[in-house]
């Protein structure tokens, strides 16, 4: 590894250095610059990979946990609050309560566009604590919306501002990890979803049993704004804008953490927004696979997380007892989810796990539908819809395994705001296929689901043999361009894997990896190696 030298000369050279790598370079990845200041070629040992990535992980990962477990929270607001009277105390009627669970995703559908050119042009961390803030003063604000237009509006801005909060995760996960350690990040922090449904049920049961002039949904509501309001200035504070300018990090740790990046082939950052990064991501099939998938997995996500507890009501429980009952879900969709991505990054492959984790689904729908809602069959009733609880272990593999087949600073962050366009409109419709007239049965919700689980494992197996054929056409590029045909995808590979072989993680491969930080895209780096 290159070694820094010591001396006040050396310390302004950094500090020139670092400046530059703030500044704008067209056509180029902005690390780039920083590794200019390198003594040489910087060998990434997996001692200082473990190193490294041990404080990385110590400084990202609570801050996009505490996040997103809030976002989720503040979210699912609606869903408890429907059991604790907001329909009847605000005189909701016909699909006015299904509209509430829609129009956050048309507001998130609306700002994806702005989300995608914010996340190039703007310094991600400072961006991120903003968006948190304004989303959490809107929750505390709806605790003073008391009929459908009022409560319409507020939920609309709360959508406009949780919009960026996945996919910003999705662009730092990117900036900060290796391949083989984003499928887990990404996990973890989706993995929020089911600590919600676990806390927040608890959290609601108690806030539920108090008694004031506020109605015990209007209590909830301004609890969890004034919490994130005040997570919003630690995140501020201490969410950095890009590895160059983590104030956490030594100079040294700073070229070790984007050297360690090079295999990727993906870039870290270049602040240009490139037009032809758009047409590349809007003629990339792959790009409209991962939108039918996540539009497909999306629809039963919002239809179930905003219907779930009334679906549980319709077993015959109480309030209480439902809230109770939606704390096992969360349990089963934090293993589905960790599970998943640790099975993922186990075989190094995303599309074998997709298509086993829509299995339970499928089984659990089927119970729902033909089981009879009787008071003697509620164990098997909630056995169904907690195989259901198995769905969210898919978005976050598909939100990697996009992320992991995309490079060039443009391209990953228009691919990632189309995947959410998808997401968003999957959000909008599912709420839409469930009404509280069709209870218990909410047989037209409980089939679209059905077939949309199907068609998620018919869609995974078309893109893993698409993908197979992009590995085989730049296979053919290198050969053509006299490179080695079979490379070793070293973005994959653990500080354990390196350490057996007695390699560096970025091991020179004959010219591999010199065009990771030129900000080009996956189709056009033969270098790059697609993962199925």
């Amino acid at each position: 590894m290159a070694q820094p030298i010591g001396g006040e000369d050396y310390k302004a050279r950094v500090d020139s250095v670092e400046m530059a790598a703030t500044a704008t370079v067209k056509g180029r990845d902005k690390a780039n610059e920083l590794l200019s200041s390198a003594e040489g070629r910087i060998v990434v040992t997996p001692e200082d990979n473990k190193r490294v990535l041990r404080k990385i992980d110590l400084r990202i990962l609570p801050i996009l946990l505490a996040v997103y477990c809030l976002q989720s929270l503040d979210k699912t607001t609606l869903s408890y609050a429907s059991v604790f009277g907001l329909i009847q105390d605000t005189n909701l009627v016909g699909t006015q309560y299904s509209w509430l669970g829609s129009i956050i995703y048309i507001a998130q559908l609306v700002m994806q566009p702005a989300i995608s050119v914010f996340l190039v042009k703007l310094p991600i961390g400072k961006f991120t604590g903003i968006t948190v803030f304004l989303w959490g003063a809107t929750l505390c604000g709806m605790t003073a919306a008391h009929n459908f237009p009022t409560l319409l509006a507020t939920r609309f801005l709360l959508g406009a501002f949780e919009a960026a909060v996945a996919p910003t995760f999705i662009a730092v996960v990117q900036m900060w990890y290796r391949r083989s350690e984003q499928t887990n990040r990404n996990a973890s922090w989706y993995a929020m979803l089911g600590i919600v449904n676990i806390l927040g049920s608890l959290l609601t049961y108690g806030l539920g049993h108090i008694n004031g002039s506020l109605h015990s949904y209007q209590i909830i509501f301004l609890f969890c704004g004034l919490l994130t309001v005040v997570v919003s200035v630690f995140v501020f504070i201490f969410m950095p804008d890009s590895p160059w300018e983590a104030k956490f990090l030594t100079h040294e740790e700073k070229l070790i953490s984007i050297e360690r990046l090079r295999m990727n082939q993906m870039g870290v950052s270049s602040k240009v927004w490139k037009w032809d990064h758009v047409w590349d991501a809007a003629l990339d099939l792959k790009t409209w696979l991962w939108f039918c998938l996540i539009t497909s997995i999306a629809i039963p996500s919002g239809g179930i997380s905003t219907f779930g507890p009334l679906i549980i009501k319709s077993f015959g429980f109480d309030s209480f007892t439902t809230i109770l009952f939606n704390i096992p879900f969360g349990a089963i969709q934090i293993v589905s989810t960790l599970g998943g991505a640790f099975l993922a990054t186990k075989l190094k492959k995303k599309s074998p796990v997709l298509v086993l984790l829509c299995i339970p689904p499928i089984i659990g729908i089927i119970m729902l539908m033909i089981i009879p809602y009787t008071k003697g069959n509620r164990a098997a009733l909630l056995v169904g819809y907690y195989l259901i609880s198995v769905y969210p272990g898919i978005s976050p593999l598909i939100y990697s395994w996009s992320a992991q087949n995309t490079a060039g600073d443009t391209k990953r962050k228009v691919t990632t705001g189309m995947i959410f366009v998808g997401q968003s409109v999957g959000n909008i419709i599912g709420p839409l296929l469930f009404k509280p007239a069709e209870a218990p049965r909410y047989t037209r919700g409980l089939t679209a689901n059905l077939v949309l689980f199907v068609l998620i494992m018919i869609l995974v197996v078309i893109g893993a043999f698409y993908i197979k054929f992009l590995n085989v056409k730049h296979a053919n590029m290198r050969e053509a361009m006299g490179k080695s045909r079979d490379i070793v995808d070293l973005s994959m590979e653990t500080s354990k894997d390196a350490k057996d072989a007695g390699e560096a993680l970025n091991e020179d491969q004959g010219g591999v990896g010199e065009k990771a930080f030129d900000d080009m895209t996956d189709l056009k780096n033969e270098d790059f190696i697609y993962l199925y």
